[in-house]
């Protein structure tokens, strides 16, 4: 199977082109705001399960 490249940008392209109009700011803000308290709640997890996982392997 091939990918054609320029249908798919196209495709991405028009499909974001399209749901601009309808995000608010406020929605913009919410989104950044809760996916970086969710990468820092995930790295904090994955530090702490390196963490007892070695405490458990010793």
């Amino acid at each position: 199977m091939t990918t054609n490249n320029p249908t798919l940008m196209g495709t991405a392209g028009g499909t974001f082109l399209s749901i601009l109009p309808n995000l608010a700011s406020e929605d913009i803000v919410k989104t950044v705001i809760l996916a970086t308290v969710g990468a820092i709640v995930s790295f904090t997890i994955s530090l702490l399960l390196k963490h007892f996982n070695k405490k458990h392997k010793k």
